[in-house]
């Protein structure tokens, strides 16, 4: 079998976990190259990793790469993902895949007219807690409750809401999209955020609280909590998901307890050890071999970036959105 070579756009902190993601695929691909915009940075990123480093994308397409991870923050991409795509190279994006709706459609669109194969990184769906919920019966789900709490400054960009685009977009969209993969589409949302303790930060200008409500018109609801003012430098996610037939509580994407309440009340205990990041990449190879959609195609990548973003502009305007409009 010949491995495929990958290609890493953006050699930060993110770009690391790929790294290995590639590494512990070693028989199947090989981190041909890097590409960021600081040679000095970029070299000494690649040399870690064993692969050449560039400062053109053209460049690096041309030596050579099947498979581009696009790790790039979303501030920071403008036409690259496109462009590769349009070279006939296959994807894998960091979420979230844009700041804007425009952006997003366009990447969308541009991607799927040129047949590659372009996935979306939310990692979680490949949890084995929440890929064994999906596998019960559990009936309609009624209640989602959802947590995502740090306290650390991060990047320079993150806490810039022109940059990053705010905590919802830029972590807490994760369990966005768990709530469409859990519960669905939803028809509403109302949010409020909010800068309590960070306001003397110079070019902190994000949120480091939120709640978002989700409802749906049948009586469904998601609500989602997010901060960065809880235990320092430690990010702690959790979530309960309520259905007819089970109730699943979460304390990470591979690890929960769902107790089936339906008729005898029986748990079974979930403590998977899957990386995610593996996971997701075996996808994307699988999809590659197979010439089939991957698990989670680019397109999911803009409906969760909508559900966000009317969050977002919910908190802004102070109202309840009707997804629809």
């Amino acid at each position: 079998m010949t491995r495929l070579r990958v290609g890493l756009l953006g050699c930060g902190g993110i770009a690391a976990r790929h790294a290995g993601a590639v590494a512990a695929l070693g028989e199947r691909m090989e981190l041909a190259g890097c590409c960021g915009r600081d040679l000095d940075r970029t070299r000494a990123f690649a040399g870690q990793h064993g692969a050449i480093a560039y400062v053109d994308l053209d460049t690096m397409i041309d030596d050579g790469i099947d498979l581009m991870i696009a790790t790039l923050p979303p501030y920071n991409r403008h036409g690259e993902i496109e462009h590769a795509a349009q070279r006939g190279v296959h994807l894998l994006v960091e979420k979230p895949i844009a700041l804007d709706m425009d952006a997003a459609t366009r990447m969308v669109d541009a991607v799927e007219a040129s047949g590659v194969v372009a996935a979306i990184g939310f990692m979680y769906r490949f949890g084995d807690a929440v890929r064994r919920w999906r596998s019960l019966d559990t009936g309609p789900v009624g209640l989602y409750v959802g947590g995502y709490y740090c306290n650390a400054l991060h990047a320079h960009w993150w806490r810039k809401r022109a940059l990053s685009g705010g905590q919802i977009l830029e972590q807490a969209i994760h369990q966005v999209d768990l709530i469409r993969h859990l519960v669905g589409e939803p028809d509403s949302v109302y949010a409020r955020y909010a800068n309590l303790f960070h306001r003397d930060v110079p070019d902190y200008d994000v949120e480091d609280v939120s709640a978002m409500i989700f409802g749906w018109d049948d009586g469904r609801l998601a609500t989602l909590s997010a901060s960065n003012i809880a235990i320092p430098d430690v990010w702690h996610k959790e979530w309960a998901v309520m259905a007819e037939r089970m109730t699943g509580r979460f304390t990470s994407w591979n690890e929960a307890v769902l107790t089936q309440t339906a008729s005898e009340v029986t748990s079974e205990t979930i403590a998977g050890d899957t990386d995610p990041f593996v996971a997701q990449l075996t996808d994307v190879a699988d999809a590659i071999a197979e010439k089939r959609e991957p698990y989670i195609p680019l397109r999911e990548g803009a409906r969760t970036l909508r559900l966000a973003l009317a969050a977002v502009q919910s908190a802004k305007e102070g109202r309840e959105l009707r997804l629809a409009d």
